[in-house]
């Protein structure tokens, strides 16, 4: 059963990072007046890098059981639960909690701990 939580855990944190960089790209830059050009297409990088971390935590999230050393495993759900959780806080600070983004990084962090 742990192995399955920490699996929907990945699932749960390469969904977020996708909604993240879709609505990244869709509603904040669609938007924003940034100039010059060449910083615009700085921070639209830096935003998306975001997004490929995320996805790459899932997957080691989801492969997470199918290694043979605990120790891996351990330092996977540890690292990826601090990093998701100071996200999730960021967010809901930043946010003053009115973003779901907060509520769906925690439940990665739920997950992830869960499946310990």
């Amino acid at each position: 059963m742990r192995d399955l939580l920490l699996q929907c855990s990945g699932v749960a944190a390469i969904a977020v990072a996708l909604i993240h960089g879709v609505l990244g790209e869709t509603k904040v830059f669609a938007r924003a007046t940034i100039e010059p050009p060449r910083l615009r297409q700085l921070i639209r990088l830096v935003w998306q890098a975001g997004t490929v971390a995320w996805i790459g935590g899932g997957a080691l999230l989801i492969a997470a059981p199918s290694m043979a050393s605990e120790p891996a495993r351990h330092w996977i759900i540890v690292t990826l639960a601090v990093v998701f959780g100071f996200a999730a806080l960021a967010n809901a600070w930043a946010m003053r909690g009115r973003h779901i983004g907060w509520v769906a990084l925690s439940g990665v962090v739920a997950l992830a701990v869960a499946g310990y």
